[in-house]
């Protein structure tokens, strides 16, 4: 226990603690706009459950920490000559995660474009939707992000108490921070419409890492892994001039007409 005063433990659990706060914004983001769907009273009971979930889905992958470790061993080899693959249970988690966000953003963003105004404001939706199927989606996307979540602590930490504290103080903050962003996020459409792409980046980003982890050679190419780092520098950047965009669009005039009343003259057609 002594360990855990000690300045590199200190260290260690703001870093991860930090961490996990930026590797669970994609989490967010997802609840925030899954929560939508219902009634506003409703909504913080579903993003409070959402980030529940996922604080218990952490600490029981890191109780058992040596079932995480062994899904890294390849439990089977394909070679079919152009594609070769060592599969294992994390990568496939990794893979089908990564679709079920594609799939998920994807039909989000063709709802929202094809839907009508008044079922876009909600209001034949939220009557339709229950907080168990909301909680679903949750559960399942809180799967996928946790196995990715506990591959970070894993590397930074082999501290499992040091986990856990950084697991629940991240989930505190989020938890306390997920109304005034699930507001903000449906407020302003534009910011709902970057999250969902967001999504699909992040979706490309995990089939990606799982073809990585299963070492998939197709034509003699080995699948590369995306670096995080990358991609959530692009999403800063994207949130940043979509926040000053929002500041513009605020201070800028209404479009008004001008007097035509003596612009002959002006031109010198006249």
């Amino acid at each position: 226990m002594s360990d855990l005063f000690t300045a590199e433990s200190i260290i260690s659990l703001l870093t991860l603690t930090f961490l996990e706060i930026v590797l669970g914004i994609d989490n967010i983001i997802f609840i925030s706009i899954a929560a939508n769907k219902l009634s506003p009273a409703d909504q913080p009971k579903a993003r409070n459950i959402g980030l529940i979930l996922a604080m218990a889905f952490r600490l029981a992958l890191l109780m058992g920490i040596s079932l995480v470790i062994s899904l890294s061993k390849p439990f089977t080899h394909i070679d079919a000559g152009w594609f070769r693959a060592a599969f294992t249970g994390q990568s496939l988690i990794l893979f089908g995660g990564g679709l079920f966000l594609l799939y998920k953003a994807t039909s989000e963003i063709h709802h929202k474009l094809e839907s009508g105004p008044h079922e876009e404001m909600g209001e034949t939706t939220k009557g339709k939707t229950t907080i168990s199927s909301v909680v679903t989606q949750i559960a399942i996307t809180n799967i996928v992000f946790s196995i990715d979540s506990i591959l970070t602590a894993i590397g930074l930490t082999q501290n499992v108490a040091i986990m856990m504290i950084a697991v629940i103080l991240s989930i505190l903050i989020m938890m306390f921070f997920a109304g005034p962003v699930g507001k903000f996020v449906n407020e302003h459409p534009t910011i709902q419409m970057l999250g969902l792409a967001f999504l699909i980046m992040i979706g490309f980003m995990l089939v990606a890492e799982g073809a990585h982890l299963s070492e998939v050679v197709i034509f003699d190419q080995e699948v590369g892994s995306v670096p995080k780092g990358y991609l959530y520098f692009a999403i800063a950047f994207s949130l940043l001039v979509e926040f000053l965009n929002i500041r513009l669009r605020k201070k800028q005039n209404p479009v008004k007409l001008h007097n035509y009343e003596g612009q002959p003259n002006q031109d010198g057609l006249i």
